[in-house]
């Protein structure tokens, strides 16, 4: 698609002013440690936390920009939710056995994210009441019409469970999905439960994304 007059004038006018020469990886720590390092001088503030993923190089060059280990951080909650997908399927691929119609399937990791990922920011704040809702999305999502595991999701009209929205309103839960086998959920329980554990949730009670 042509560009443009006004967008063939800016690129022409342009002049790129680059401060950084290196990878992309390289930037990110770069790029943290110079905001963090003028905050003082520039803003009369230091900052207190960062916010990132799990193996920021960000963070590793800030944490003791104003002493030792003076800069606190906390997960983006986006990374964390991703990286339950990422997880489970990696998982799967290392394990055939959770293959196949039934098993764990990509929409069922999706649902999971993203259940995973509601839970989050509705528990800011509430440690105890998060860690029930990751865990209780697990359960959630593995139930079927023969075995519903629905003891566990929040109760009341407002739920983000079906089952307990209609059971609050007094109709008969309607199960959506064929769920998992014992078998599969025992399987993949040890590395979901990794990321519902109150060390990393403890970091994620912000509610918050590093953009």
């Amino acid at each position: 698609m042509p560009r443009s007059i006004e967008s063939e004038t800016f690129a022409a006018d342009h002049v790129c002013h680059s401060n950084f020469q290196g990878s992309a990886l390289k930037m990110e720590a770069v790029g943290a440690t110079r905001i963090f390092q003028r905050s003082i001088v520039k803003r009369g503030l230091k900052y207190a936390h960062y916010y990132g993923d799990g193996d920021s190089k960000g963070f590793i060059s800030v944490k003791d920009t104003y002493g030792k280990d003076s800069v606190t951080k906390y997960e983006c909650i986006g990374h964390v939710r991703k990286r339950v997908g990422a997880r489970l399927r990696k998982l799967k691929s290392k394990n055939k056995n959770l293959s196949g119609k039934g098993k764990l399937t990509d929409s069922f990791i999706d649902r999971l994210q993203n259940y995973y990922g509601i839970a989050v920011p509705s528990n800011v704040g509430n440690l105890s009441g998060l860690q029930q809702n990751v865990i209780a999305a697990l359960f959630h999502c593995s139930s079927s019409v023969e075995k519903p595991m629905h003891g566990q999701c929040p109760i009341g009209k407002d739920s983000w469970c079906y089952y307990q929205r209609a059971l609050f309103c007094g109709k008969k839960p309607n199960e959506k999905y064929k769920g998992l086998s014992n078998e599969v959920l025992n399987t993949i329980k040890p590395t979901y439960l990794e990321l519902c554990t109150k060390e990393l949730l403890t970091k994620c009670l912000h509610g918050k994304t590093q953009n």
